[in-house]
């Protein structure tokens, strides 16, 4: 499996709100965590193209963190910067 325990933990520690483990409910977890599923999805579409539900469910994971980009935009410009830059993304 791709998405174990340890690597979770691994990327709340890394981009967490509070740099710790516990912290799975920050913008900034959740931000992180879907860019890496997005990342392994998109490998996978790439090599298996007809694959419809993959597609669709990739579709829908950028959605909701384009979503958890918009509210922290709103809430906290700083924070979205600071996202944006750490992981690369492009507005």
């Amino acid at each position: 499996m791709y998405l174990n325990k340890e690597k979770k933990t691994e990327i709340f520690t890394q981009y967490g709100k509070a740099q710790s483990s516990t912290d799975t409910g920050s913008a900034e977890s959740q931000i992180a965590l879907f860019t890496y599923r997005i990342k392994h999805l998109t490998e996978h579409v790439k090599k298996n193209h007809k694959d419809y539900v993959t597609t669709r469910s990739l579709t829908r994971l950028v959605g909701k963190r384009r979503a958890l980009l918009d509210y922290l935009y709103d809430r906290d410009v700083e924070r979205y910067r600071a996202i944006i830059k750490t992981l690369g993304l492009r507005k």
